[in-house]
């Protein structure tokens, strides 16, 4: 049986790599901008990248670049070296998937991306889910776990079938999956492996939630949450459809 989602992540708007603003000086998955989240009662959303040991670092993108200015791979780094790589318009540097756990404690609902590591949503992964699946160890707050990659989601269900899973989903368009294969983007984007990969939700692409098998999973009972969403418009349009948001760049709504 999927583990069900924490009735939090359905009730509570969901700040898109934690409640950034760097402006402000707390750019996106920094620790400033999770505890921020913390602080306004957002959900937070996070992504996960391997440092060279394979340990989970808090951070979107595979290059170092464009939030730290350099260069160079996440993957190339030791943890040690990540956590003094400062990111830009922070104070402080990369932080660790357990750093982000103990801040965060529970205390608002977490949702974990595992980025792709096979480079075109294959299989070879490499075992990176196991190191989330350890990491997270014995945390008891509201937490859920999702990737693009279908086959990250199976692998780390299978490492912990008591945390809920989804898929992070999409339109497909070619003109924004460029380093896809076409076959590939014509078979993800009807969703086909929900059940395989005991998912007990999904987080599609705001602009095609009106795609029917959107529709065909939330009505046999599935999760909808949904990304990126950028205004109070956009918001209203999303939740005919969604039942919560990934949000960003203005200040969500919280229920009353």
């Amino acid at each position: 049986m999927p583990a069900p989602l924490h009735p939090d992540f359905l009730r509570l708007p969901i700040a898109h790599r934690a409640y950034h603003d760097r402006a402000a000086g707390r750019p996106e998955n920094s620790r400033a901008a999770i505890r921020a989240a913390v602080a306004a009662g957002y959900g937070i959303e996070i992504d996960l990248q391997p440092s060279a040991e394979g340990l989970p670092m808090v951070f979107h993108d595979y290059d170092l670049k464009r939030l730290t200015g350099r260069s160079g791979k996440v993957n190339a780094f030791a943890a040690a070296e990540l956590a003094a790589t400062r990111l830009l318009d922070a104070e402080d540097g990369i932080p660790g998937f357990v750093e982000v756990l103990e801040i965060v404690a529970g205390r608002v609902p977490l949702l974990v991306e595992i980025k792709d590591q096979d480079g075109a949503m294959g299989t070879d992964t490499r075992g990176f889910e196991a190191a989330v699946a350890a990491a997270i160890g014995s945390y008891a707050g509201p937490l859920a776990v999702m990737s693009f990659n279908p086959n990250a989601v199976a692998a780390f269900h299978e490492a912990r079938p008591d945390v809920a899973v989804g898929i992070t989903t999409s339109a497909y368009c070619a003109a924004d999956w460029v380093f896809l294969p076409e076959s590939v983007c014509d078979r993800l984007r009807e969703i086909p492996d929900y059940d395989r990969t005991g998912a007990s939700f999904i987080s599609h692409e705001h602009g095609d939630l009106g795609r029917p098998r959107v529709a065909e999973l939330k009505a046999r009972g599935a999760g909808i949450l949904c990304w990126t969403i950028r205004s109070t418009e956009a918001e209203a349009a999303a939740r005919s459809v969604a039942h919560n948001v990934t949000f960003e760049g203005y200040p969500a709504i919280l229920p009353g």
